[in-house]
């Protein structure tokens, strides 16, 4: 597909025909002055001919004043309604034009002797047609002068800017890139004041997207103002999907030209910034990268945020810094405008697969694979408790199961609460996923009924925490109700390993990336 340039001169005359169309003429007159740029547009050329040829000439002074002509023309066009004026005697408004107008200031800086002439007719007690306009008809005149200014007209329609951003918005709903049917912000580009779905459970596999034979999603992540969905594979690339169409948005550029966001080695861990225009991700090495997801540019390196793969990213509330949690057993925090690791998390003795900032950003809570969740004080980075799920009561009590992910609870709509009444979920390696609160009781747990091949191994939340949705060794969707506890629906959702989940933030869509190369959008 060949990329369409745009001229800046252009997008400065669509505005240009905005503002005299809006009766915006100040702004009008600035925009001209500052950008040297000229409108230069009528609405009807043929309109503004047959004024000149009519000498309706207090309309064609305004049309001409949002045009720029070249000094003679101009200067030929105030000659003629200077001497239609003395012609109907109107001498006080004619020697007006001559002595104040620009073109006219100008002839008699350049052409003085055509100046001084025209000032002697003006002073005249009698008008002679033969002599002021040199022995031809006043209509021949009016159209010289009509003909000479013609072709430095362009004709455009009205309304060009308001037209070309409908047609865009048009193509956008059609590629799926916006809703349809929906009040758009033409500003930002997204759905305005996007009505949130009531929360359902997905039942079916509405698309999915497929990998190549040597490679696999190994994260996504919905952005929060649920535009894209991103990928991160083991073969090093990220993708930037449209859930709609599980096919790859086009619409981005460099993704159109084939060049990738990438790291060298397998990305194991994305998440958007509060504002979906940064991407931070991370890599099976623990190099960290950042990048602008509209042009696909890296804004940020942190070459050894880790020393060992970097398995979770969340960003602080402000989007100034990063969460990781590593493989090293270590989570840390990277400044995204210093470019450097500030604080680190110590305490677990493995792999610590997700870490979070509770609601209010003061504490950081990580889960690991020593079987036990810890709370930090996000400044000092002091361990402030350690919490150890207990095992279902088919399990030996004296083992510590792996911690998969600990995530908090979205707060519901309309309610206050800080991190101290902050409810987490906890995912261990088991066939239970504990509620709980952050002195480590257990308020409800979620079963998925099975002992052999039950085991969950990931989780996510419903943006309104209404639903619980976590992936069990068996490929399956396990649905469950928050607030009844119960289990609601199974899905299964690939042929070989679930890795995880993520959730679309205001639609009920989950995407479930598996070991067997699939990216599937889930939908009730």
């Amino acid at each position: 597909m060949t990329t369409a340039s745009v001229e800046s001169a252009d997008v400065i005359r669509l505005i240009l025909q905005f503002c005299k169309e809006n009766g915006l003429h100040r702004t009008l007159q600035t925009l001209q002055e500052e950008s040297r740029v000229s409108l230069n547009t009528v609405d009807s050329l043929d309109g503004l001919m047959g004024d000149i040829n009519h000498g309706r000439w207090d309309i064609v002074l305004q049309a001409v004043s949002y045009l720029s002509m070249p000094d003679a023309i101009m200067q030929d066009l105030y000659i003629q309604i200077i001497l239609e004026l003395a012609e109907v005697r109107e001498t006080d408004l004619a020697q007006q034009l001559l002595r104040e107008t620009a073109p006219m200031m100008a002839m008699k800086q350049e052409t003085p002797e055509r100046y001084l002439r025209l000032e002697a007719l003006l002073k005249k007690s009698y008008f002679d047609p033969r002599e002021a306009y040199d022995g031809l008809p006043k209509e021949k005149r009016r159209s010289e002068v009509a003909q000479a200014m013609g072709k430095h007209i362009s004709v455009a329609p009205p309304s060009r800017l308001l037209v070309l951003v409908g047609q865009a918005m048009k193509w956008q709903q059609h590629a799926g890139i916006l809703p349809a049917n929906a009040r758009i912000d033409v500003f930002r580009g997204v759905a305005a004041d996007v009505v949130e779905e009531r929360e359902q459970c997905p039942t079916m596999i509405a698309k999915k997207v497929k990998f190549g034979e040597k490679s696999h999603p190994e994260c996504a992540c919905f952005s929060p103002d649920g535009q894209y969905c991103v990928s991160g594979s083991v073969d090093g690339f990220v993708e930037v999907w449209d859930y709609q169409t599980a096919m790859l948005r086009k619409d981005l550029s460099y993704q159109e030209e084939g060049s990738f966001m990438m790291h060298e080695k397998a990305v194991i861990a994305v998440a958007f910034s509060r504002d979906s225009d940064l991407l931070a991700t991370g890599s099976q090495d623990g190099q960290l990268k950042v990048w602008r997801v509209a042009s696909g540019q890296c804004v940020r390196r942190y070459e050894k945020a880790h020393n060992e793969g970097i398995t979770y990213i969340a960003w602080s509330k402000d989007s100034s810094q990063i969460l990781t949690a590593s493989f090293d057993s270590t989570a840390r925090a990277h400044g995204l405008k210093s470019g450097k690791t500030l604080k680190e998390y110590r305490g677990h003795t493995s792999y610590v697969n997700s870490a979070v900032y509770t609601r209010d950003g003061a504490k950081v809570i990580t889960g690991s694979s020593d079987g036990h969740v810890m709370v930090f004080d996000a400044k000092t980075t002091e361990q402030i408790s350690v919490i150890t799920p207990p095992p279902p009561p088919h399990l030996s009590s004296t083992m510590h199961y792996s911690v998969n992910a600990a995530l908090v609870a979205p707060q519901p709509p309309g309610q206050a609460g800080d991190s101290d009444d902050a409810m987490i979920f906890v995912c261990t390696r088991t066939n239970v996923i504990q509620m709980m609160n952050l002195q480590g009781q257990v308020l409800k747990s979620f079963s998925s009924g099975r002992r052999e091949k039950g085991d969950f191994v990931g989780m996510v939340l419903s943006p309104k925490g209404e639903w619980l949705y976590a992936v069990g060794e068996d490929h399956k969707l396990y649905c469950f109700s928050i607030a009844s506890g119960a289990l609601e629906q199974t899905l299964k959702v690939a042929d070989k390993e679930v890795i995880g989940l993520t959730h679309h933030p205001s639609r009920n869509v989950v995407a479930a990336f598996a070991s067997d190369g699939t990216l599937a959008f889930l939908r009730p």
